[in-house]
């Protein structure tokens, strides 16, 4: 899996927002906001291959939380990005 290339984690208004970079990404309509730690992920994986285990990964070592609550989250989470269109 890969963040798709032409979208960019901006802070605005102290909230962390996915937006596209050139016209053909932009939809105002759709902004996408991302949590402190969706943001974190986005951040370490940006430009990268990786896969959900990487991720739950990050988590554990970032957040020390349980592998298999961290897993779940991973899913969830490449599961929202790609039917966001976010990640391929």
């Amino acid at each position: 899996m890969k963040i798709r290339s032409g979208f960019v984690l901006r802070e605005m208004c102290g909230e962390n927002i996915v937006a596209g970079e050139g016209l053909e990404h932009i939809n105002f309509n759709k902004l996408i906001s991302l949590n402190q730690t969706a943001a974190f992920l986005w951040k370490k994986l940006e430009g990268k291959e990786f896969t959900e285990q990487e991720m739950a990964d990050l988590l554990v070592e970032e957040y020390g939380i349980d592998m298999e609550l961290a897993l779940t989250d991973s899913r969830n989470l490449c599961k929202a990005w790609i039917e966001a269109g976010l990640a391929e």
